[in-house]
């Protein structure tokens, strides 16, 4: 009985071992595709720093479809009416990218500012996020501060200011 007892624990304990031995181990970085279409962005928040009330800012978020099948965008939703999006309309395919825009108006906003747009997609991880984040300060008081490094700054033949950085523009109107 007892040699019954051990040979049946033994063959188990075998078994086990075989199996354990067959499965393959994937190193903590390894990077698979998921099953279906994904959606991964190279940024989630684009800080636009401190503008003039009035002035409008443009923003890029670029992204990736690391699925295996299409990506199609089908709706952005926004946080407030004064933020504006546009998108990649057309199916994004698996190892592809595609944009979207962001384009905040500032008229009437005071303060900080974190204007969130909600992307709406048959990724198979559901809806993502992206924001815009800042703060508007009063027109009368206040200089524009977000003009980055490396930027090109230039006027149109109305008068306005255009900044242009990385896939960012902050326009403003000149003060005659």
């Amino acid at each position: 009985m007892k040699k019954a007892l051990v040979l049946a624990l033994s063959l188990a304990f075998a078994g086990f071992a075989a199996q354990a031995q067959s499965t393959a181990v994937q190193p903590a970085n390894a990077q698979t595709k998921a099953a279906g279409p994904q959606i991964q962005f190279e940024e989630m928040k684009y800080d636009f720093g401190s503008i003039k009330q009035g002035d409008i800012v443009e923003h890029t978020f670029k992204f990736k479809n690391v699925g295996t099948q299409p990506l199609v965008i089908s709706n952005i939703g926004v946080s407030c009416g004064c933020t504006t999006p546009d998108w990649t309309k057309d199916p994004v395919m698996p190892g592809k990218s595609g944009i979207v825009t962001a384009k905040f108006n500032s008229t009437g906003k005071i303060g900080m500012q974190n204007k969130v747009l909600t992307v709406e997609s048959n990724s198979a991880a559901g809806n993502a996020m992206v924001s815009l984040v800042g703060e508007v300060k009063d027109a009368a008081t206040a200089t524009t501060q977000a003009v980055p490094a490396k930027s090109d700054v230039s006027s149109d033949a109305d008068g306005k200011q255009k900044t242009k950085s990385n896939d960012s523009k902050i326009k403003a109107k000149r003060k005659s």
